[in-house]
C-alpha cells in the first residue's frame, strides 16, 4: 500500500534510499528551531490540527478552500485540517490573552496540510517553525523577530553567505498606492489596492507586458514602480529595525527589497523574507506584522498588534544538505551491554536498568547470543562502549567497559563504572 501523494515517511538513519527522508534530520531541525527560540525568551504552544473552516475562511476568504483539506465531519461540522499556525495563535491569544503579561511571545513547530499542487520545495504537508511576537507596537518587536530568524538559520551553520533577510513594508507600499492614485487622478475609481498588490507580489514571476498592462488599468506605470523598488529607501521604521540589527552584529544578513510585499492580505507593516543568495530555493522563511488579525478573528472583542514568521522544514533541508551542513545521524548508543553468561542476564538487567536511570542509553541482546555476534551488533549501533559483567573469584560483581574508539578497556565496580561512562557521555556531547 502506497502513502499519499505529496506526504512523507519518515525513517531512521541510515535511510534505505536518498530520496526518502529522514527522521533524524526532522528531530535535529526541530532541537534547533526550540534551542533559538528559547534562547529568546519564546515559549512554545500548541493547538488541534483540526479546526472550523471558518477559522480559515475569516482570515483568507472563501478563496482558500480550493486548497484545504476540509470536510464535513460526523456532528456535521464544517472542518479543515490546518493549512497555516496563525488562525489557531490568534484565536488562543483573544480567548485568554489577560492571562500573560504582553508583549506575549510564543512559538510553534505544527504540522501543516495544504491539497495543491506539488513542486520543488511545496508538498500537501509540511512542519513549520512559527514564532510571534503579541501586543507590542514598537519597531524594537520587528528587529527582536527578524534577529530570532537570523540567529536561527545561523544555528544550522548558514552564514550571510548562505541567506539573506530582503525587508520591506506594506505601509511604504501603501503610500506609494496612494500617492500615485492621487496623481492619476484615477482616486475615485474604487480602491484597486488589493489588484495593485497582487500584481507587485508577483512581479518577478510576470512578464514586464503584462505587468505594465495591469498597472496602467489602475494608473500607474512600471517605470515608476521599478524606480521606487531600485531606490530602496528605507521609512522611518525601517530604518529602525536595520539600525536595531546592526548594533547585534547582524546588518550584513538584512538588505531593503520592496519587491517583497507578502501576497497575504492582513499584513500591516514591515514584512520580510529569508531567500538562499544563489537563488536555488524558494523562500526559507516569510513574515512581518499583522495588527489587524486578532481582531478579526474575534469579531472585534480583543484588539491586539501582532507580528510573526513561518519557516518549514522542506526547503531548510535542501538547503542544508546543499550546503553539506547536515550532521551524521549515528544511533547514539552510549554503551552496548554484553551478556556471555546467562546466569549473570537477572545482574546485567539491573545494571542496564540502573544506567538507563542515569540518563545513559543502553541497548543489549535481547536473546542469548555469541560473543562475536553480539560484538557486531554493538559495531553495527555504532556504540560508543561496550560493558560486560562478570563475577570475580570472591564472587564480586565487575564491569569490563571498553572504549570502541580507543580500545581502551577498564575493570571497575558497577558504580565506578557508571561514574565513567556519565563522564565521558558529557566529554563526547559538549
Amino acid at each position: 500500500m502506497e502513502r499519499l501523494p505529496g506526504f512523507r515517511d519518515f525513517y531512521p538513519e541510515p535511510v534505505p534510499h536518498p530520496d526518502l527522508w529522514s527522521a533524524d534530520a526532522r528531530q535535529y531541525i526541530f532541537d534547533q528551531w526550540r534551542a533559538v527560540a528559547r534562547r529568546y525568551g519564546f515559549r512554545e504552544y500548541d493547538g488541534p490540527p483540526l479546526e472550523p473552516l471558518e477559522l480559515f475562511t475569516t482570515k483568507s476568504g472563501a478563496e482558500i478552500v480550493g486548497q484545504l483539506y476540509n470536510f464535513i465531519d460526523k456532528g456535521e461540522r464544517a472542518v479543515s485540517l490546518r493549512p497555516e499556525m496563525t488562525p489557531t495563535l490568534a484565536r488562543m491569544a483573544a480567548a485568554h490573552e489577560r492571562h500573560y503579561k504582553k508583549p506575549i511571545k510564543w512559538f510553534a513547530l505544527p504540522q501543516l496540510f495544504r491539497y495543491e499542487r506539488q513542486q520543488k520545495g511545496r508538498l500537501r504537508e509540511h512542519f513549520q517553525f512559527n514564532a510571534d511576537i503579541i501586543g507590542e507596537k514598537d519597531p524594537a518587536a520587528d528587529a527582536e523577530l527578524i534577529a530570532l530568524l537570523i540567529d536561527t538559520l545561523r544555528a544550522f551553520g548558514l552564514t550571510a553567505d548562505d541567506f539573506v533577510i530582503r525587508l520591506s513594508s506594506r505601509n511604504a507600499w501603501q503610500e506609494f498606492f496612494e500617492s500615485g492614485k492621487r496623481e492619476s487622478g484615477k482616486a475615485e475609481n474604487g480602491n484597486g489596492a488589493y489588484e495593485f498588490f497582487q500584481i507587485i507580489d508577483k512581479l518577478e514571476r510576470t512578464p514586464p507586458d503584462e505587468s505594465q498592462q495591469k498597472l496602467a488599468a489602475l494608473g500607474f506605470s512600471l517605470a515608476d514602480v521599478n524606480t521606487f523598488i531600485q531606490a530602496g529607501q528605507p521609512t522611518a521604521e525601517l530604518d529602525f529595525i536595520l539600525k536595531n540589527l546592526a548594533a547585534r552584529g547582524l546588518g550584513d544578513f538584512v538588505k531593503i527589497d520592496y519587491l517583497v510585499i507578502r501576497g497575504l492580505a492582513y499584513y500591516t507593516g514591515p514584512v520580510f523574507e529569508a531567500f538562499d543568495k544563489k537563488g536555488e530555493f524558494r523562500a526559507l522563511a516569510g513574515g512581518g506584522r499583522y495588527d489587524n488579525l486578532i481582531k478579526l478573528i474575534s469579531a472585534g472583542k480583543v484588539d491586539l498588534p501582532a507580528l510573526g514568521f513561518g519557516m518549514g522544514d522542506v526547503v531548510l533541508l535542501e538547503l542544508l544538505k546543499a550546503r553539506g551542513l547536515l550532521p551524521k545521524f549515528d544511533a547514539n548508543v552510549d554503551v552496548f551491554c554484553l551478556i556471555e553468561d546467562e546466569t549473570l542476564r537477572p545482574d546485567s538487567l539491573k545494571l542496564i536498568s540502573d544506567w538507563r536511570a542515569l540518563g545513559l542509553a543502553v541497548e543489549y541482546p535481547l536473546t542469548p547470543a555469541k560473543s562475536d555476534k553480539q560484538f557486531k551488533r554493538a559495531q553495527e549501533l555504532k556504540a560508543a562502549h561496550t560493558a560486560k559483567l562478570e563475577k570475580s573469584p570472591a564472587g564480586e560483581l565487575l564491569v569490563k567497559v571498553k572504549n570502541l574508539a580507543t580500545r581502551e578497556e577498564k575493570t571497575a565496580a558497577p558504580s565506578d563504572a557508571a561514574r565513567q561512562l556519565m563522564n565521558s557521555q558529557r566529554t563526547s556531547r559538549t
